[in-house]
């Protein structure tokens, strides 16, 4: 899962193809409806899945899905092709940087009725949750996932520097991670870093859009058309950031999301910004953790999240898209809802399942009480994968030294080409 960042699909030939793609899955005028289902959830959480599609066929008997598990990558490079040629699949699970992408390129169909029944069960799921959903105002998908990036921090390193209480500001957070910096022999390489911030590469791309977010920053306008980058006050939070790792050495420079992951599991560093998975890395590589928000900025504690939806292809007629609506629906029911979330390790879709419902994954309720402030990355921008890289290009350089207002222009003319294009 933390590859949610997957290649543009530059597929013109393959796009036109689709055109002629809606009801090309077989008429059935009678008897069970059969659908496919690829999703990538390769690990736990993808058995999770399959028993909850399981559930859903013995649950009835018009219905009747088969999934298929791939990885995201082999989705992305496979859904165009087997859809052009009519072989593939009538639902899909993919990260939520690409439904903007297969949303455009009229692979998956607009949900907006579905979303206007009450019996799709949608109307208690997170508003943040269906923005990422959300394309030229029209929906295309249901969340399946949608996690804030929160910081997990070893315990045992925490009482050797005599910190009793996670920090909740910035200051507070450089701070605390200066004490946990230790440099023994003076050699201006610590052996013991504070905080494992990649400056380039983070896990769902998602680390320093958060730190733009806490100071009141953002990458586009709210309907993702003007490039916003290079605003003061992303000046200034890239200015405070690289400032810490430069001066104080608190990170590592150069770091990407795996190379942090190395260093937090190794006991090298005592925070990081990450994903759900990693409290299972914590637990294998026997490390005492703690779970917490991302630490307030100046104007706001925000976490991105990290996104998957599920889609409904273009390739079904009417009567399979209803199938699949009504799997959609049981996806969102309360019960099946808090049941995947239990299982699969993500926190609640819905507004009405609390920490509370959670409690017996502690790792869940952590998260549960930390997504409140939860934005979604990029929603409904196609070209997201370009804008990233802009970012990546500038928060990599200033952190090895750059002028942050230059980096962050350069930035933005990147941004607003790809907005554009």
């Amino acid at each position: 899962m933390k590859k949610l960042i997957g290649v543009v699909a530059a597929a013109g030939l393959v796009a036109a193809g689709l055109s002629g793609c809606a009801g090309s899955s077989s008429d059935q005028a009678s008897g069970p409806v059969a659908l496919t289902f690829w999703h990538g959830y390769t690990e736990a959480d993808g058995g999770v899945l399959d028993d909850i599609v399981k559930n859903f066929n013995a649950s009835q008997s018009d219905i009747t899905i088969t999934t298929q598990t791939k990885t995201w990558a082999v989705i992305d490079d496979t859904l165009l092709p087997a859809l052009s040629s009519k072989n593939g699949p009538d639902i899909v699970a993919m990260t939520s940087d690409r439904l903007p992408v297969y949303a455009q390129k009229k692979a998956l169909v607009d949900l907006d009725d579905f979303y206007g029944q009450s019996s799709s069960n949608t109307s208690a799921l997170k508003a943040e949750a269906v923005a990422m959903e959300t394309v030229d105002g029209k929906k295309y998908g249901v969340p399946s996932g949608f996690v804030p990036l929160s910081v997990i921090y070893n315990k045992t390193l925490f009482a050797a520097a005599g910190i009793t209480a996670f920090p909740t500001t910035w200051d507070e957070w450089v701070a605390d991670a200066k004490k946990l910096t230790v440099d023994s022999n003076g050699d201006g390489t610590p052996e013991q870093y504070g905080l494992a911030l990649p400056d380039h590469a983070t896990v769902g791309n998602g680390v320093w859009p958060s730190l733009f977010e806490g100071n009141g920053g953002s990458i586009t306008s709210d309907d993702g058309t003007e490039s916003t980058i290079d605003s003061p006050e992303n000046v200034e939070t890239l200015t405070y950031w690289s400032t810490a790792i430069q001066n104080d050495k608190i990170s590592p420079t150069g770091l990407d999301g795996i190379a942090s992951d190395n260093l937090f599991k190794a006991g090298k560093a005592a925070m990081e910004v990450g994903g759900p998975w990693m409290a299972g890395v914590a637990t294998s590589s026997n490390i005492d953790y703690g779970l917490a928000a991302i630490p307030a900025g100046p104007k706001a504690q925000a976490a991105s999240a990290i996104g998957i939806s599920l889609g409904i292809t273009a390739q079904t007629d009417a009567r399979s898209q209803q199938a699949a609506e009504k799997f959609l629906a049981y996806f969102n029911d309360k019960t099946t809802a808090t049941k995947w979330s239990l299982g699969s390790g993500w926190p609640p879709l819905r507004t009405d399942v609390s920490a509370a419902d959670v409690s017996a994954n502690a790792t869940v309720a952590s998260l549960t009480e930390i997504a409140p402030n939860t934005v979604a990355l990029l929603p409904g921008v196609v070209n997201s994968t370009d804008v990233l890289t802009a970012i990546d290009t500038a928060t990599q350089k200033a952190v090895a030294g750059g002028d942050p207002k230059q980096l962050l222009s350069d930035a933005s003319t990147s941004i607003q080409q790809a907005l554009t294009n």
